[in-house]
């Protein structure tokens, strides 16, 4: 497995606008990012499925219970689940930072009614899920991160 500490493969989001809030996030512990587009954010370090690197992205999130929860949304209207959604599928151990706060997690998809529940919390917090629901005709996995 990739060592979390090795930056010599570690590529953060393709898109700019992530790249750049996890970069400010990271720059200030979270001074600046942990609350962005009306929610709370993490950055989510993943194991690339194909290439074994290090992959950092920004999500919102919310405790549930001790646990934190993640939606895979994806782009508005994207077809496929996102990739650090893929990724964590096949190498659920992750790396979170929230602030200045940095552990390891474990990754699984919420199923039935605890997926039920946890997608009202979620929309309840970013209405604008539903919108992503209503466009993308898949459903969103709701991700519930347990710390290791």
């Amino acid at each position: 497995m990739t060592e979390w500490n090795d930056q010599t493969t570690l590529t953060d989001s393709p898109d700019r606008s992530v790249a750049e809030h996890v970069r400010r996030y990271l720059e200030t512990a979270g001074e600046d990012g942990f609350m962005e587009g009306g929610m709370t954010n993490l950055v989510l370090t993943t194991v690339g499925r194909r290439t074994g690197r290090l992959r950092r992205t920004g999500l919102f999130f919310t405790e549930d219970d001790g646990r934190y929860i993640l939606v895979a949304s994806g782009a508005v209207a994207s077809p496929k689940h996102p990739n650090w959604y893929l990724n964590v599928v096949r190498n659920p151990e992750v790396r979170v930072q929230i602030r200045a706060e940095k552990f390891t997690a474990r990754a699984r998809t919420a199923l039935g009614e605890e997926r039920t529940r946890l997608w009202r919390l979620m929309t309840s917090l970013a209405p604008v899920y539903h919108v992503y629901e209503a466009r993308c005709h898949r459903v969103i996995p709701v991700v519930v991160l347990e710390r290791t």
